[in-house]
């Protein structure tokens, strides 16, 4: 199998690559975050290169690219820790809206998507779900031909700033039936929703989000509703393993760089022979990450049982490659690892929120254990 990338998605990764490098240093990134978490100025950039129509069909002023561009994008992203939704809106919100909704909806918000002028986010996880898509306690209502939307959804990406979200709401059927939940458009500033902003612990902005009576347009029905959550999520955890590995190898150049400037006893402490086994561990383990990302990448194309089970296995190794990538390079680097001033814990941070997000290490262990049929062993 051929792993080169093509000119195009070379010039694109080139592309992403200068403008983290130049535009989106630790500088400017720790100033956004002491700012509140999210940069309008930043969002435009991104638009300008054109990064937020690489999901959308060209039909709707997109670019129509697949999943292999969107890896490329997100390991550069993930290298510069970049605190904007870029995954949230770009990929799984404009995945969701180009595949699953209705053409009315995909004229009114796509080409605005791809412009960067509006934000369509995912607002999937509930307090008590512990990760589990089908459990949904947000209700629907029909009423005619309308539809209204009661519940709250925790932890969904700058809430407060985005113009509508999707949500999943019963329609019908027990809190943890996979039948009878169905997919809605709910506009930030339609009657009845409200949101409660806070920073996440990697310095980006998220929100809890309410939803009391509210008016909401049918995305998908209660018949494919959770088929289509699936799959939406499957795309973050994809661009999410992708980001993983773009932020594991910067932060291991960036310990291998103070090992090789940091003396002890008058030498540099990279000479130890301890330290550098375990800078080789890290390496490892970024290798092993980063197969899994593209074995999650290849695989958004399969029907969805071999597709659930890949992204679940890609996200047990990317778990186990993230702590202890992450951890190993805050003990080489001692207490300045760990403080606010240095970027070594800031990719620490942002590693653990990846792990915590669309399911969490032993979360997926058990669905990967979940679907096996003949065959034992995670990688089987």
């Amino acid at each position: 199998m051929d792993f080169d990338y093509t000119d195009d998605q070379q010039q694109l990764r080139d592309a992403v690559q200068k403008w983290v490098e130049k535009g989106y240093d630790f500088a400017r990134r720790h100033a956004i975050v002491k700012a509140g978490g999210y940069s309008d100025e930043a969002w435009r950039e991104m638009a300008d290169l054109g990064l937020m129509g690489l999901a959308v069909p060209e039909a709707h002023g997109g670019l129509g690219f697949g999943p292999v561009e969107a890896m490329v994008v997100m390991e550069e992203l993930g290298r510069g820790i970049v605190l904007e939704p870029y995954a949230a809106v770009a990929l799984v919100g404009a995945s969701l809206l180009s595949r699953h909704a209705p053409e009315a909806v995909q004229s009114a918000w796509l080409p605005r998507v791809a412009t960067g002028e509006a934000k369509v986010v995912l607002a999937h996880q509930e307090r008590d779900a512990r990760y589990v898509l089908r459990h949904v306690t947000t209700a629907a209502r029909q009423q005619g031909d309308a539809w209204t939307v009661s519940g709250s959804k925790s932890v969904v990406p700058v809430g407060h700033l985005a113009d509508a979200f999707i949500v999943p709401a019963r329609v019908s059927g027990a809190v943890d039936a996979p039948q009878g939940i169905a997919l809605f458009l709910v506009e930030r500033g339609a009657k009845g929703v409200t949101t409660r902003p806070y920073s996440t612990q990697d310095g980006a902005q998220a929100a809890d989000v309410g939803f009391a009576d509210s008016p909401a347009t049918l995305l998908v029905g209660p018949d494919d509703g959770l088929y289509a959550l699936e799959a939406a999520v499957d795309v973050g955890i994809a661009a999410l393993s992708a980001e993983a590995v773009g932020a594991m190898d910067k932060l291991l150049a960036v310990t291998v760089e103070y090992l090789n400037t940091r003396k002890q006893f008058g030498v540099t402490i990279g000479t130890f022979q301890a330290l550098r086994h375990r800078v080789a561990d890290m390496k490892m383990q970024l290798e092993l990450a980063r197969s899994m990302s593209y074995f999650a990448t290849l695989k958004l194309g399969e029907d969805a049982p071999q597709r659930r089970r890949a992204l679940s296995q890609a996200k047990v190794q990317l778990g186990q490659s993230m702590r202890f990538v992450g951890q190993q390079a805050i003990q080489l680097h001692g207490g300045i690892g760990v403080t606010d001033e240095y970027i070594a814990g800031h990719y620490f941070k942002r590693l653990t929120c990846i792990e915590m997000t669309f399911g969490d290490t032993m979360h997926h262990l058990g669905e990967v254990s979940a679907r096996m049929q003949d065959t034992a062993g995670v990688f089987a």
